[in-house]
């Protein structure tokens, strides 16, 4: 079930907004063609839920400096 999922992910990111986000950002990478997005996001949270470590090095794979982005063109 998701929820439990999302539970065993909490102890990994520290709060929920940052949960919703790193996930969404991970969704979207990891999505292939063909698959259901559930699947996916069912996938990643429980890549989280069993990633050991501090939280801080599973973050810093997944979120982009937002300086990056707002360059401009």
């Amino acid at each position: 079930m998701r929820s439990d999922l999302i539970y065993d992910a909490l102890e990994t990111v520290p709060n929920r907004y940052l949960l919703c986000q790193v996930a969404s950002k991970a969704t979207r990478k990891f999505h292939k063609p063909n698959t259901r997005i559930q699947e996916t996001t069912n996938e990643v949270l429980s890549r989280f839920g069993t990633a050991g470590g501090h939280p801080e090095h599973v973050l810093d794979d997944t979120i982009e400096d937002p300086a990056e982005e707002r360059r401009a063109a």
